[in-house]
């Protein structure tokens, strides 16, 4: 299920991108949910800038989104990795509009993007 939500997402960033211009943002807003006592944090990140939470690490890469419209469909790529994993829980794009889409599959976070962030 997975790999078929990646296949899908890799299809549908670049058409995604093609239908309607787009545009690089300084950064991205992200929520996280700790399921295990059910706070929730927004959190603003910086292009190449990372956050820890909990033991997981979120490194934003770029967020894109359409040109006059930072909060409509805005997309980023992130990183996301775990202390003692050797691969990441999770490398790729999160789509504001379709967060089921490309999710992160973790037993006690969830993270979310929310909007980019531009001057």
């Amino acid at each position: 299920m997975k790999r078929l939500a990646a296949i899908v997402l890799a299809l549908a960033v670049p058409m995604f991108a093609t239908a309607e211009e787009v545009s690089p943002a300084d950064g991205v807003v992200i929520r996280t949910l700790d399921k295990m006592n059910g706070s929730v944090r927004d959190i603003e990140l910086a292009s190449r800038e990372a956050v820890t939470i909990g033991r997981m690490e979120v490194t934003l890469g770029e967020c894109r989104f359409p040109v006059g419209n930072p909060a409509g469909d805005a997309y980023a790529f992130l990183t996301i990795t775990e202390d003692g994993r050797d691969s990441p829980v999770f490398i790729g794009w999160m789509i504001a509009s379709s967060p089921a889409l490309s999710a992160m599959d973790h037993p006690r976070y969830d993270v979310w993007v929310l909007r980019c962030i531009t001057e």
